[in-house]
C-alpha cells in the first residue's frame, strides 16, 4: 500500500498510462496544462509539483484555451495521446465548457480535473459556490456534464479507482472518446488514503483496428461492384486511423473518386488522380458535381454532417444509396446506409482484396481527372487576384499554402477563413490541414496552433486567423513565449466578421452587426500588431502579398512566434462551391431583400432529402 492524497494519487496514475496501436507505444497524458485557484492549488497543484518529471505542468493563460490546446495535441497525434487541463472550481471551471464542447463534438480526447465544492460542506456556501435550491449536491462543474463522454465527481477516495479507469478507458476508445471529467471536490483532494500498489503499475491501453463483418463486407462488395458512379467521402476517421496509404491506393486501383470533409481534407494528395477536393457547402465543383450524380456513395470516417452533405442537398441521383465504413457504429448507419462497422484502414483493406480485378470504367476516371484539373485552374487564378488596393483572402491562402511547403500545418476554426480553405488549400500531407470545424469555435486558432507545435515540433505551424476570433482569445501567445514554442500566425484584417457578413446578404440582412465600426460609423483605432508584440510576439504589419511572402519567409527563419498583420478585402469572395447551406429566412420582414431571399431559400429547401 501507498499512502498518498487522492490528488497525488491521481497524477501518479495517470503517469503510468499509455496507448498502443500498431506496435507503437505513446504516454496517453503528455502533460498537464492549467491556471491554480483555491479549488485546486494545494491539491493537483501540489501533486504536479511533486510530480513534475512525469507529468510536465505548462501554465496557460484561459481555461478555454488550454482545452484547445489539448483537444489540438490530440488530433495531431490521431488520438493516441493528449493533456490533462486542471482548474479551481467557479468560473475557471465554467470556462471549460466551450473547449469541452469542442473536443467532444470533434471526438477528441481530453480530460479535464476542474477543483469542486466541499464534499464535507463544512461552511457552505464557499466562494464561488452556486447554490441550487432544488438539490444539495450540484456545482457549476454539472455544467460540464452534457459536453462530456464522461463525467465524475469523486467524493470519497475510495471512489478515484474506479473513476480513474473509467475515465481512460473512454479517452482511448475511439467510438466513444472526447471530454472527460473527474471533477475534484478540493477537501477530498488532499485527503489521504492507503492505496493498492497495483493502482500505480504502467498500465497500456491497446487500440484496436476492428475488421469488417464478413456478411455485411459481402453485401457492401456487391453494392461497390454493381454501382456505375461511385464517390467516396473521407472523413477524419481516415487520418485518425492512419489509413491514408490504404486510401491512396484503394482508390487508385479502382478509380473511384474521392471527396474530403473538412475534417478529412488530406486525406489524399491533392495531386492523386482520384482527387477532387472538398466536398460540400464548402467544397469544388469536381467533388460536388461527383457527388450529385453518384449512385453510391461510400463514407469513410465521416460523420456527415449538415457542411458535408449540403444540408442534404447535395447527393441528388435519383437512386442513390450508401455504404458507411465508419468504428462508430451511429455513424455508419446514418442515411440508411450499409453499416460496415470497423477501423478505416482495415476496412480499406478489406474492401480493396474483396474487390480485386474490379475498378470504375476509364470514361468515368477520364471524368475525374478533367473536373479536378478544371477546379485547380479556377485555384490558380484565385491564389493569383493580384486585387487592388487590397489583396483578396485567397491570395493569403495561396501564400501560406507555398510557404507551407511539404510539411507545413495551416490551423484555422472559425470565419470565412475554413470554407475558403476548404476549397483552395492543397494539401501534401495528411497532418498539413488543421482546421477545427465541427464546432467551429472562434478563438481556437491560435491556442489550438500551440497544441499542434508541442504535438510536433518538426513541423512549422502557420495559424491563420481573423480578426474577430484573434480578438476573442490572443493571449496565448504569452505562453507560446513562455514555453519557447514557435508559431507563425498570419492575422488577416478585414475589420469585422467576413463570413457571417457575407451569409447576411444572402438572408437579406445586410451585414448587420458584422463591422467592427464605433458609433458615428468610423473605423475603429486598433492595432492588433502592437498588441501582438505586447504579449511577446515579433509583430510585423505588412500591404500586399509580396510583403507577405517576404514576412512569411522571415518568420520561417525566426526562432520566435511571428505575428504578421494584412489587411484583406472582405467582399471579394473565393470562387463558388455551387452548393447550398440551410439557415432560415424570415418569412415576413420589414427589411428589403427579405421576401426576394426568402424566395430563394424556399426553392433551395425543396432540393433537401431523406435518404431513405
Amino acid at each position: 500500500m501507498t499512502r498518498l492524497t487522492v490528488a497525488q494519487a491521481l497524477v501518479r496514475f495517470l503517469g503510468a498510462q499509455h496507448t498502443e496501436r500498431d506496435g507503437t507505444r505513446r504516454r496517453l497524458i503528455a502533460g498537464c496544462f492549467g491556471i491554480f485557484g483555491h479549488g485546486n492549488l494545494a491539491g493537483v497543484g501540489q501533486a504536479l509539483l511533486e510530480n513534475a518529471g512525469t507529468m510536465p505542468y505548462r501554465l496557460c493563460r484561459n481555461e478555454q484555451a488550454m482545452v484547445h490546446t489539448a483537444a489540438a495535441y490530440a488530433r495531431t497525434t490521431n488520438r493516441l495521446s493528449t493533456l490533462a487541463c486542471t482548474t479551481s472550481i467557479g468560473p475557471g471551471a465554467t470556462n471549460l465548457v466551450t473547449g469541452a464542447a469542442g473536443a467532444t463534438i470533434n471526438r477528441l480526447p481530453v480530460l479535464l480535473l476542474p477543483g469542486d465544492t466541499f464534499a464535507t460542506r463544512p461552511a457552505d456556501p464557499v466562494l464561488q459556490q452556486l447554490e441550487a435550491p432544488y438539490a444539495g449536491d450540484v456545482s457549476v462543474n454539472d455544467c460540464l456534464r452534457p459536453v462530456s463522454r464522461y463525467f465524475d465527481r469523486v467524493s470519497r477516495p475510495e471512489q478515484l479507482v474506479e473513476a480513474a479507469l473509467r475515465a481512460v478507458r473512454v479517452l482511448t476508445d475511439p467510438v466513444q472518446t472526447g471530454a472527460v471529467t473527474l471533477a475534484l471536490p478540493q477537501d477530498v483532494q488532499v485527503e489521504a488514503y492507503d492505496w493498492p500498489a497495483e493502482f500505480f503499475a504502467p498500465r497500456v491501453w491497446y487500440v484496436p483496428r476492428p475488421v469488417p463483418e464478413p456478411a455485411t463486407l459481402a453485401r457492401a462488395v456487391g453494392a461497390i461492384r454493381g454501382a456505375r458512379r461511385p464517390l467516396i467521402v473521407a472523413g477524419g476517421g481516415v487520418i485518425y486511423a492512419e489509413a491514408t496509404g490504404a486510401l491512396a491506393r484503394f482508390a487508385g486501383r479502382t478509380g473511384i473518386p474521392v471527396g474530403e470533409t473538412q475534417a478529412g481534407k488530406g486525406a489524399l494528395h491533392h495531386e492523386h488522380p482520384c482527387a477532387a477536393g472538398a466536398i460540400g457547402a464548402t467544397g469544388t465543383t469536381a467533388a460536388n458535381h461527383l457527388a450529385a450524380r453518384a449512385d453510391l456513395v461510400i463514407g469513410v470516417g465521416t460523420r456527415y454532417s449538415d457542411f458535408t452533405t449540403a444540408s442534404r442537398t447535395l447527393f441528388a441521383g435519383p437512386g442513390v444509396r450508401f455504404v458507411n465504413l465508419n468504428v462508430a457504429a451511429p455513424d455508419a448507419a446514418k442515411h440508411a446506409g450499409l453499416p460496415l462497422v470497423a477501423d478505416a484502414r482495415a476496412g480499406i483493406e478489406a474492401l480493396d482484396a474483396a474487390l480485386a480485378g474490379w475498378s470504375v470504367d476509364d470514361g468515368y476516371r477520364a471524368e475525374t481527372i478533367r473536373l479536378a484539373a478544371g477546379w485547380n485552374a479556377t485555384v490558380d487564378r484565385a491564389v493569383a487576384l493580384a486585387h487592388a488596393p487590397l489583396p483578396a483572402q485567397s491570395e493569403v491562402i495561396g501564400a501560406v499554402n507555398e510557404a507551407a511547403g511539404e510539411r507545413g500545418v495551416v490551423v484555422c476554426a472559425a470565419g470565412s477563413l475554413p470554407g475558403d480553405l476548404h476549397k483552395l488549400w492543397r494539401p501534401r500531407d495528411p497532418k498539413q490541414y488543421h482546421v477545427e470545424y465541427g464546432y467551429s469555435c472562434m478563438g481556437y486558432e491560435i491556442a489550438g496552433g500551440l497544441g499542434v507545435k508541442l504535438a510536433a515540433p518538426d513541423r512549422e505551424v502557420f495559424v491563420l486567423v481573423g480578426d474577430g476570433s484573434y480578438l476573442m482569445m490572443s493571449g496565448e501567445l504569452v505562453t507560446a513565449a513562455a514555453e519557447g514554442v514557435k508559431l507563425i500566425v498570419v492575422l488577416v484584417v478585414n475589420h469585422g466578421f467576413a463570413s457571417i457578413g457575407a451569409l447576411s446578404e444572402t438572408v437579406g440582412v445586410n451585414r448587420f452587426g458584422t463591422r467592427y465600426r464605433d458609433r458615428d460609423g468610423g473605423r475603429l483605432p486598433t492595432d492588433l500588431a502592437a498588441n501582438a508584440a505586447s504579449l511577446g510576439a515579433d509583430a510585423v504589419t505588412v500591404t500586399g502579398i509580396d510583403g507577405l511572402r517576404a514576412a512569411l519567409a522571415a518568420a520561417k527563419r525566426a526562432e520566435r512566434t511571428t505575428v504578421i498583420q494584412i489587411e484583406t478585402d472582405p467582399l471579394v469572395p473565393a470562387p463558388d462551391s455551387r452548393s447550398w447551406w440551410d439557415v432560415p429566412v424570415a418569412e415576413v420582414a420589414e427589411t428589403p431583400g427579405v421576401d426576394a431571399a426568402r424566395a430563394a431559400y424556399e426553392k433551395a429547401k425543396r432540393g433537401q432529402r431523406s435518404y431513405l
